[in-house]
């Protein structure tokens, strides 16, 4: 189902609890979401659809890709970037990483570990920072 954008900054800046296989259709209804606004959104955070869940869906590549419980667990190559939020109006300008190893559960519940880099690696710093009701 596709959902409305969330776009109240006060529930936006509050840290997502974790998500459990309960959850998976949140994923999809985020999935959907992101579909729904492909022509300008790359990614999505659950919060954005009004859900505080560790949940991200993006664009990897041209095919979408969903993580539960995303974390950067190693980073390199800082660089500043300035992006937009189609939760939040402009552009703000961030710090992120130029590549970024990731741990994450898949739709399984599995843990995975996946090293991504450039604008993959900057979407989802992107939505993690929504996880963790970070701001830009």
């Amino acid at each position: 189902m596709v959902r409305e954008i969330m776009k109240d900054p006060l529930f936006l800046a509050q840290k997502s609890a974790p998500a459990t296989p309960e959850d998976c259709g949140i994923a999809q209804d985020l999935l959907e979401t992101l579909e729904a606004h492909r022509e300008g959104c790359v990614g999505m955070a659950a919060n954005m659809i009004g859900v505080k869940k560790r949940i991200i869906a993006f664009d990897n590549d041209g095919a979408y890709m969903v993580m539960f419980n995303p974390r950067i667990v190693k980073q390199s190559g800082p660089y500043e970037a300035e992006e937009g939020c189609l939760s939040l109006t402009g552009t703000r300008k961030t710090k992120r990483w130029k590549s970024i190893k990731v741990e994450y559960q898949n739709e399984q519940f599995q843990t995975r570990l996946k090293t991504f880099t450039g604008w993959t690696a900057q979407i989802i710093q992107h939505e993690i920072d929504h996880c963790e009701g970070v701001l830009i």
